[in-house]
């Protein structure tokens, strides 16, 4: 099925192309090997990114960008294939609905709104989130693998020369700036790989309700706090960043393996990551450039 889709969305292309008297791919006798293809882009000129299905090829790339720069007010478009997203700069008299009329026209299904777009965009904030709570967290438990936990079960090491040596280093004014590393290495983990958490749990502490993600902040901040003191006054202690770094790589690939990502909605019931806000168009508003190749 998915077969006869895909030759009725590059049909329904071809009959656009058609339509429209637009030599076909590579388009306009282009090399497809040729590099970027780029346009000019009008100051006053606005994008628009549509998630398309249907697109299989490069050609189908080449034919769908033929047609939208074919269109009335549009100065530049770009396909992939590969992720199936579509870029129109174009006029602001040229609605998105009407550019969402010529894609569908061309047998396209086109995604509401931008809802896939940030989809897509708080899944690769939520990847990123992974990636720090996993490498910070290697980073605080190798030292603690390789000095720490020798010192703490002593009865596993044969060599009691090389506890003493160990727990002598964590004597000296080198423990400080091992501490230091270990500190900043698992609060940036937590902050950053548990930060949509937190700012829930916060919202929770704010009105008044009692929440698991309330209870694992409140339980890590009170963890974190303890090893701080016991690492840096005469509180005394041991000192457990490393279950900072574990609690924080645990519930972070928990919640984007195992987890829902209701966690993520709002009120509209719409997936949406706080970190994956639109920045806005940084570039000179006055020299524009699109690349109209789909990024590649």
């Amino acid at each position: 099925m998915r077969g006869d889709d895909s030759r009725g969305a590059r049909s329904a292309l071809e009959a656009a192309v058609e339509r429209r008297g637009i030599d076909g791919p590579g388009v306009g006798g282009a090399d497809p090997d040729a590099g970027p293809r780029v346009s000019r882009v009008p100051a006053d000129h606005v994008n628009d990114t549509f998630e398309v299905s249907g697109l299989e090829t490069k050609r189908d790339e080449s034919l769908l960008e033929a047609v939208l720069a074919d269109h009335d007010g549009v100065s530049a478009a770009s396909a992939t294939q590969r992720n199936g997203t579509v870029g129109v700069h174009h006029e602001a008299a040229v609605s998105r609905d009407d550019l969402r009329s010529v894609l569908e026209s061309c047998g396209l299904v086109v995604a509401p709104g931008n809802e896939a777009f940030e989809s897509r965009r708080a899944s690769q904030f939520a990847s990123a989130r992974v990636a720090v709570a996993v490498l910070f967290g290697l980073m605080v438990a190798t030292p603690y693998i390789g000095v720490l936990y020798p010192t703490r079960v002593e009865w596993l090491f044969y060599d009691p020369v090389t506890v003493a040596y160990l727990q002598s280093i964590l004597e000296s004014a080198v423990a400080t700036h091992f501490f230091v590393n270990l500190a900043a290495l698992s609060g940036i983990a937590f902050l950053v790989a548990c930060g949509p958490i937190i700012r829930r749990a916060l919202d929770a502490a704010v009105e008044g309700r009692a929440t698991s993600e309330l209870g694992f902040v409140t339980a890590v901040v009170a963890v974190f706090g303890y090893s701080t003191l016991a690492a840096f006054t005469e509180f005394g202690g041991a000192v457990h960043y490393d279950l900072v770094a574990y609690a924080v790589a645990g519930v972070t690939l928990w919640t984007h393996f195992a987890g829902d990502d209701a966690p993520f909605a709002e009120a509209t019931g719409e997936p949406v990551d706080p970190d994956a806000a639109s920045t806005g168009d940084d570039a000179d508003a006055d020299d524009r450039v699109a690349l109209t190749d789909g990024g590649r």
